[in-house]
């Protein structure tokens, strides 16, 4: 997976103490700025971080093996009630997410019919691409989940969905075969809907912020600070994940500084309109509420 190798020698391993707060990492190169800055700052590093994708850790969130951590959106929206959202940080992005596409043989208003493969970790993601195809390009395809190989994906259908390293590389072209498109979908959400869209959201079990109120502030604290460190410095960061990724440092530099981490007003709209148009098929009500963690 992305990144899990870039915080293997400054992260607590999995057996710490209960004591300490059980936090997600996910282990895709677009969340090491959020992460990287939490040993440079010194400001909590008594964390029981747990490293996975964002489907699993979403999960384990909602299920209460975590405390805090990232929660895909679309899981988010569906388990609202038991969860509080961290302000100003989450993963998103405002126009190119870069890591997120739709790579297809023919143009996205021909995929009516044609077999789409679904190779993303990311509910959220998916369910982005469905929504997209459906409503912006009025098309129904024949969608089908597998392994994130594009080259394979490619053999067997019209067009992915693929995220993460695999979808930096389509959208940096590197491609199995000519003549493919690859649509970002960061961008093509912007352009329909003018607004941000976010990924991932930052929470805290509400069971958890109503026990320990300051340890969750303090996690979201050490978060904000760890990414404002990484941007910051984000060139130092480039080139320390480009030692075990396939990257160049120029490349993630500009990857790192195209992703939105905020989650503000414009990212809350985003999510706003996400849920309207997709909650009475996605198992949330479409005016579902995102309650943000108080100072």
């Amino acid at each position: 997976m992305t990144g899990g190798s870039n915080l293997a020698n400054v992260t607590p391993q999995d057996d710490s103490p209960r004591s300490r707060p059980r936090v997600g990492h996910i282990q895709f190169l677009n969340c090491l700025p959020l992460y990287w800055g939490l040993v440079h700052t010194h400001s909590l590093l008594d964390l029981n971080l747990t490293r996975d994708t964002p489907e699993k850790l979403s999960e384990m969130v909602v299920d209460g093996r975590l405390d805090i951590g990232p929660v895909t959106c679309v899981e988010y929206l569906r388990n609202a009630d038991e969860l509080v959202a961290f302000p100003d940080i989450a993963v998103g992005c405002d126009g190119n997410v870069m890591s997120c596409e739709i790579v297809s043989r023919v143009p996205l208003d021909q995929l009516d019919g044609a077999r789409v493969a679904l190779g993303s970790t990311s509910r959220t993601s998916v369910r982005l691409a469905q929504l997209l195809l459906a409503e912006r390009y009025g098309v129904q395809p024949e969608y089908y989940t597998c392994p994130p190989d594009l080259e394979q994906m490619m053999k067997e259908a019209d067009a992915a969905v693929v995220i993460g390293d695999v979808g930096l590389r389509a959208y940096l072209r590197d491609l199995p075969e000519e003549g493919l498109e690859v649509h970002d979908l960061g961008r093509l959400w912007k352009e329909w809907t003018g607004l941000p869209f976010v990924f991932a959201i930052w929470a805290v079990r509400r069971d958890f912020l109503q026990e320990h109120p300051e340890t969750a502030r303090e996690v979201h604290r050490a978060f904000l600070a760890s990414r404002d460190l990484a941007l910051a410095e984000v060139g130092k960061v480039a080139e320390h994940a480009a030692r075990y990724e396939v990257f160049e440092p120029a490349v993630l530099e500009r990857y790192f500084t195209t992703l939105d981490f905020r989650f503000g007003e414009r990212q809350l709209e985003g999510v706003t309109e996400f849920a309207r148009r997709t909650g009475d098929s996605t198992g949330f009500p479409p005016d579902v509420r995102v309650e943000l963690l108080r100072p």
